[in-house]
């Protein structure tokens, strides 16, 4: 229907001269690409609350039936053979104490697994009237499930095949997930370093929670929510692994003293936990005295650091859920994730305000973990229009890797897309400057001199920035007297020099670009140049210092094409004259840079529209020749970095980040404090040229192999 109504549309004005001309087919696009992104301006809820919690036992024991949760069969057996089917009718704490007799006469696994599997039931019962002794029942069944699974006795028996062991499984899992949702009501709440008592049929139990694997620290602790309770939608993967422990959520909190590195953690940042329960060994585990008195641990693991733990010789799996916590943090409406990017375009100054938490601009660096001495950072930077909710299909995919998790840590740049990207360039290097002072400031970590840069979009534009070396290229542009004659404010005059005036960041080691117009966008014309010019609120402050700049300096300037650029469209633009130096500039030998661009297939008008590239960017703008590899996906502009395929290479890449950092230990690994040394100046300079790719590649970038090839 749409392809028949674009024909009929086209035949209304045939004549050539009305074609799609390069402005009106930009026009086109970015009226198409409005609409795709339409639905993207809406709040997306990447969490929403279940109606009730997920439970794998809600159909073995009929925990949602009216009469109430049932025992098994193989548990209604039990019940018979030791004529206990009427004692059940009755008080539960006697009943399970009738129960506990049999077990202590005939402590066999099955007898176990009965007492578990009751215990959950009863205290299901209890809970609507009675929290403490349903609190109780459960912490009895995850003890007895606990057993099942590793009393030594029954190891030669226990047969990994029979659903008893998956059921047992089961019941530690949900009898523990139970036990913690009533100690989270409690006015305590359930907190690192605090103890509890249970009352079992078995005798009391003191319960002391603790951290075991992660970077957190107590304090970081605010509250806890339930895996459980929550279902994906904004996410496409879900990474859920299977095993014992509860997943939860865990909310961190700001405090005194806190570690440097918070400063850049967002609000309200929440992080996957796993709660294990663990019995410490000592007395009778077949006493029912009732002064009995035994210990266990209730221990908090961070899945991004431990998957699993150590029971004796046994390496037990930890279930796990790193997807959940993050889409239960991206959801939070007090944050206002998903109106940053219009934000960051529109009202740019919003972003350089301080924040909530009065401590930074909301613009800068953001980590969603704790930093950690030895893993290589990977800066994500968004582009034009967005923010860094647009990686969270990425970061979501590669944080699944265990060995990327095991090496790497991700952090995002936010910035406002409304100013010229090479503004935020130079915002970049101040922020990177800073971060390392605040986190290395005697540059003694290694892993600090790795950093991968991750841009999209625009973005990419702004990563490649920190490896150029400036000399006085850029400014030549402008003028032919040396900078030091510029009359202005020491504010003004210091952000002109950042912009025109850097050198590569000696830390940053790979640059990855993604959909980058390396030589600007068609989408930058007089149409859409007018009408951001008219959207876009610049900071007045901004607007009068470059206007007085002008001014004053009227004889020093030969050139101000440059300086009257105000807004990133402008800047985009693919006849401006900062493309061409930076293309030819000097970067830095020790960078490896890797491109990845976008084709959208040749279906529909869409596909026409964008011929040769992703619908906003050209591929003969998109692709390079000094890259080790580059990769076509078949996407458009806007989904590009979250294609599968994409996130493999970015994938292959880090990998092969790592591959050739062990390959030479110890080898040539220039650090941030012995920077590389800018060629000199009689040394012969690249010419400016258009690239268009390796000369071995088809003319016809719509016949190009979608896998990665070196260039």
């Amino acid at each position: 229907m749409i392809d028949a109504m674009s024909r009929s549309v086209l035949f209304v004005r045939p004549r050539p001269a009305q074609r799609l001309t390069p402005p009106r087919r930009a026009v086109l696009l970015m009226a198409v690409v409005l609409l795709m992104a339409a639905p993207g301006c809406a709040p997306t809820k990447y969490a929403t609350l279940r109606p009730v919690p997920k439970s794998p036992l809600a159909g073995p024991l009929k925990l949602m039936s009216k009469t109430g949760p049932q025992p098994s069969k193989r548990t209604e057996q039990f019940l018979r053979v030791y004529d206990l089917t009427e004692a059940r009718k009755g008080d539960p704490r006697e009943f399970l104490e009738q129960v506990q007799k049999v077990l202590d006469r005939e402590p066999t696994a099955d007898n176990i697994y009965a007492v578990a599997e009751l215990s959950f039931i009863e205290a299901k019962k209890a809970e609507p009237l009675n929290p403490q002794l349903a609190l109780d029942l459960y912490g009895a069944s995850v003890l007895h499930a606990y057993r099942y699974l590793f009393d030594e006795r029954f190891r030669r028996f226990r047969n990994p095949y029979d659903p008893h062991f998956r059921g047992a499984c089961d019941l530690y899992n949900g009898a523990l997930e139970s036990g913690l949702r009533i100690a989270c009501k409690d006015e305590r709440g359930l907190l690192p370093g605090q103890t509890y008592t249970l009352e079992t049929a078995s005798g009391s139990w003191k319960i002391e929670c603790s951290l075991r694997a992660g970077p957190w620290c107590e304090e970081d602790f605010e509250r806890f929510e339930f895996v459980s309770d929550y279902e994906i939608q904004g996410l496409r993967n879900h990474y859920h692994t299977y095993g014992l422990g509860v997943p939860l959520i865990a909310v961190r909190q700001n405090y005194p003293g806190e570690p440097a590195a918070a400063r850049y953690y967002p609000p309200n940042l929440s992080f996957p936990v796993t709660a294990f329960m663990r019995p410490l060994p000592g007395g009778d585990p077949d006493s029912a005295g009732g002064d009995a008195l035994r210990h266990a641990v209730l221990e908090l693991y961070d899945p991004q650091t431990a998957v699993d733990t150590a029971l004796g010789d046994l390496c037990v799996p930890l279930e796990t859920d790193l997807t959940t916590p993050l889409a239960y943090f991206l959801s939070d409406s007090t944050l206002g994730l998903e109106s940053l990017a219009t934000i960051g375009l529109l009202k740019p100054e919003a972003l350089l305000a301080i924040g909530p938490d009065n401590r930074k601009p909301v613009m800068g660096l953001y980590m969603v973990q704790p930093y950690e001495p030895g893993k290589i950072p990977v800066l994500l930077v968004h582009g034009l229009w967005s923010s860094p909710m647009t990686w969270m299909q990425m970061f979501n995919d590669l944080r699944a890797s265990p060995e990327i998790r095991e090496h790497y840590q991700f952090w995002f740049y936010l910035y406002p897309t409304a100013q010229p990207f090479w503004l935020s360039a130079a915002q970049l290097r101040r922020d990177l400057a800073e971060v390392r002072r605040t986190l290395d400031p005697y540059r003694r970590e290694p892993a600090l001199d790795q950093i991968v840069l991750i841009g999209h979009s625009m973005g990419g534009l702004v990563s490649r920035l920190q490896t150029i070396d400036s000399g006085d290229d850029f400014w030549r542009i402008v003028s032919d007297q040396p900078f030091s004659l510029v009359q202005a404010e020491p504010e003004t005059r210091e952000r002109l020099q950042q912009c025109f005036f850097f050198e590569p960041n000696p830390s940053v080691r790979r640059v990855i670009t993604v959909g980058t117009p390396h030589r600007g966008s068609e989408f930058s014309n007089s149409f859409t140049q007018w009408l951001t010019s008219k959207l876009i609120t610049l900071p007045e402050m901004l607007v009068l210092g470059k206007h007085k700049l002008l001014v004053e300096n009227r004889e020093l300037i030969r050139d101000d094409r440059l300086l009257r650029i105000e807004t990133s469209i402008d800047s985009l633009d693919p006849r401006s004259p900062f493309f061409p130096v930076m293309l030819a500039g000097y970067t830095a030998p020790w960078v490896k840079y890797h491109n990845v661009i976008g084709m959208v297939p040749k279906r529909g008008l869409f596909g026409k529209l964008a011929a040769g590239g992703d619908g906003v960017v050209a591929y003969e703008s998109a692709t390079m020749d000094d890259v080790e590899s580059e990769l076509i996906v078949p996407a458009d502009h806007t989904t590009i970095h979250a294609h599968p395929r994409a996130v493999l290479e970015v994938k292959r890449i880090l990998l092969e980040h790592l591959a050739e950092m062990r390959a030479s230990p110890g080898g040539p690994v220039r650090t941030a404090t012995s920077p590389w040394p800018r060629p000199p100046d009689s040394a012969p300079r690249p010419t400016p040229q258009r690239s268009l790719g390796n000369p071995s590649r088809s003319a016809d970038p719509q016949n190009l192999p979608v896998l990665g090839t070196g260039a």
